[in-house]
């Protein structure tokens, strides 16, 4: 039998990490379409609201029902307003291990957001999941993912040489491919043991009911 992560929500005083709904389409539209998105992702561009509703409703729940991983919207816990998501993919059930993407949007930024987002889930992975690692890849240049990573207590483990191919502006304004090196973030349990894990700690878990930037390198088709 395939393992598989539950459908659930996660919350700090800030945030509420859960399932993403139809009703984020528009939100998640425009949160893709931002240029430092573009230029770090995979996404299709010009990304439209159709590319939007077949992830929130196809891609994202076959990720976990699939045992590949489990996708979070990132909203803010007063006024509901989506500040990002957070993808925990590539799950390897025997080796305890997963890989962290995640994107905020361009009106959150600077506001801490990627880091409690990230912190959270990796609370949960660990805590809840009994996961043992916790893998993120950061475009070299990407200097604003690199210090999330490094703000929730990742260990850079090493540069894949010529690894990802990001994307940049022509002088037409069109965009073109550029390959890029990646860095390789780690975090274990007991990087968070008396560490940066505060963000999260008045938060909880619970269950959710089944319902109908700062961008690490995530492959969102």
């Amino acid at each position: 039998m395939t393992s598989i992560f539950p459908e659930i929500s996660i919350s700090t005083e800030r945030i509420v990490l859960r399932p993403l709904e139809t009703e984020d389409a528009p939100a998640f539209t425009e949160m893709m379409n931002d240029e430092l998105v573009t230029a770090w992702t995979s996404v299709p561009v010009p990304y439209t609201e159709e590319h939007a509703l077949e992830w929130i409703t196809r891609g994202a729940p076959a990720e976990r029902t699939g045992g590949r991983g489990i996708v979070f919207a990132v909203t803010e816990f007063l006024t509901q307003r989506l500040v990002g998501t957070v993808h925990l993919r590539k799950a390897d059930w025997r080796v305890l291990s997963a890989e962290a993407a995640y994107v905020i949007a361009p009106w959150a930024r600077g506001e801490g957001y990627a880091a409690e987002s990230l912190l959270a889930a990796a609370q949960w992975l660990f805590q809840d999941r009994k996961f043992e690692r916790l893998e993120i890849r950061t475009p070299a240049d990407n200097t604003a993912s690199q210090q999330v990573a490094q703000k929730v207590g990742c260990v850079s483990e090493g540069v894949l040489r010529n690894a990802w191919i990001a994307r940049t502006r022509t002088e037409d304004g069109s965009w073109t491919d550029i390959r890029t090196d990646l860095i390789v973030w780690s975090l274990l349990p007991e990087d968070l043991e008396d560490g940066p894990g505060e963000a999260a700690d008045a938060g909880g878990y619970s269950a959710y009911p089944e319902a109908g930037s700062y961008s690490a390198y995530p492959d969102w088709r």
